[in-house]
């Protein structure tokens, strides 16, 4: 019976892996909250020039999160000095108000599209960086604390 088990959490563990990951790094807010002066940068080297890749943003919230989307401006540099910057709108609950993602409990991570098919066209350091972008209905200023995002990072897979 030990061995049936152990074999099992071996096979787990095995398929359980993700062979496209070429690159995760996640940061932590500060206290658990997003503030909107708070960029969030991540900085890599091209996997390779050839292969298509899909790029993500992981974000954790908890219930402490008081809306049902978040807007981020992302900004995409390449090693050439390139620059392309876009807002970008997620859905992070249904509309019935149950979190969307993945987790257990009040915690939920998001993984939300960024870039889909992406070749990198040069080889060297490119550098995404996010920023949240919240505003409310009839406001012109933004929100300045994002509460219960806890966690942001980026997430490149290759495509299959």
């Amino acid at each position: 019976m030990r061995n049936l088990l152990l074999s099992l959490v071996c096979a787990l563990a095995l398929f359980s892996c993700n062979d496209n990951l070429v690159y995760t790094r996640s940061e932590s807010t500060t206290g658990g909250s997003w503030d909107r002066d708070e960029v969030m940068t991540f900085t890599f080297k091209a996997p390779d020039t050839i292969q298509s890749h899909n790029l993500y943003f992981n974000i954790r919230n908890d219930d402490r999160f008081p809306y049902s989307n978040l807007f981020v401006i992302a900004a995409f540099n390449t090693p050439g000095g390139e620059t392309s910057i876009d807002t970008l709108e997620y859905e992070m609950a249904r509309p019935d108000g149950t979190w969307m993602g993945k987790g257990q409990g009040s915690i939920k991570e998001n993984k939300l599209w960024f870039k889909e098919a992406m070749v990198f066209p040069d080889t060297g350091e490119y550098t995404v960086t996010l920023q949240h972008a919240m505003r409310k209905n009839g406001d012109v200023e933004g929100v300045v604390e994002l509460p219960g995002i806890t966690d942001v990072g980026l997430e490149i897979e290759k495509q299959e």
